[in-house]
């Protein structure tokens, strides 16, 4: 096992974007960082699908993302535009969090062991702001759920200490600017999209305004959503002369989007993002399997 421990605030990040079912180029990548036994960060960051890939990788679970998103994210239990119609949840990210706890092991003692805490991101519907929560055993079912939480797409918002929670995309998708606030000096992203890719801004939408009418402030953090994430990308480009980022990210003809369910195209996202972590292994000069 890799694991190098940084002095005074010169920390190691790992942080990995969400995307829904594009979630599984993370998996590929982390699943090659499993089978290397690399695990030189101080801490890890994720948003979304990027928080329970990074719970599994932490938790030294190899292929458990893979099979979840092969299996259960491609059930009608998580995702049903019928369910949706009829009032209900369109992806119903409860059930998944706790429907794969049940089903596919999670080594929770290997994560504590670890001893790499793992911030999951959530937005706080009364702020509008990020929520940056340490994952413990005994908040990873409320903080899981809440950071998975797509508005409009999952009706409730998830309670984390008593407070209302939904996706922590919304807020923050790419915390690489928090891991340098955190002391982060070399810092390695892992993608859902190209590089390249800019979020467009949007005029202000009708529908999701009327949506969003109770909370104001969440609003707000909707429609400063693409000026944040392209910031979190200008700091990855051009980072300051103290840090060192190292970007993961899919090719540009990815063929996953986030709610694609065909699993061949599933697959060869997953290998693409195993292939990705390799790569990235082979230019930290790690010893990666079969290279002898």
């Amino acid at each position: 096992m890799v694991r190098r421990i940084s002095n005074g605030n010169n920390l190691s990040a790992l942080v990995v974007e969400g995307g829904a079912m594009r979630g599984i180029f993370a998996a590929g990548v982390l699943d090659a960082f499993i089978e290397s036994g690399y695990l030189p960060f101080d801490f890890a960051i994720g948003v979304s699908a990027g928080s329970t890939n990074l719970i599994g990788y932490l938790a030294g679970d190899h292929g458990r993302n893979r099979r979840i998103l092969l299996d259960h994210a491609r059930r009608a239990d998580f995702i049903d535009w019928r369910r949706y119609l009829k009032g209900g949840h369109f992806c119903d990210v409860g059930w998944l969090w706790h429907a794969s706890y049940d089903d596919v092991p999670l080594n929770i003692r290997r994560y504590l062991d670890n001893d790499v805490p793992l911030y999951a991101v959530t937005t706080s519907i009364d702020s509008g702001q990020a929520c940056y929560l340490q994952v413990t055993a005994e908040n990873m079912h409320e903080v899981f759920p809440a950071s998975c939480a797509i508005p409009l797409f999952y009706r409730d918002f998830p309670r984390v200490n008593g407070e209302p929670m939904t996706d922590g995309g919304l807020a923050d998708s790419i915390p690489v600017i928090r891991a340098y606030e955190q002391g982060a000096r070399d810092i390695t992203v892992v993608l859902s999209r190209p590089l390249g890719y800019r979020k467009r801004v949007s005029p202000k939408p009708k529908l999701m305004q009327q949506f969003f009418h109770d909370h104001a402030r969440l609003f707000e953090a909707v429609l400063d959503r693409a000026e944040r994430y392209n910031r979190a990308l200008d700091f990855i480009q051009s980072p300051p002369e103290d840090c060192r980022v190292t970007v993961i990210a899919p090719p540009a003809h990815f063929p996953v989007g986030r709610f694609t369910r065909e699993a061949a195209l599933l697959e060869q996202g997953y290998q693409c993002g195993r292939e990705s972590g390799l790569e990235h292994l082979r230019s930290e000069g790690e010893r990666v399997p079969g290279s002898d």
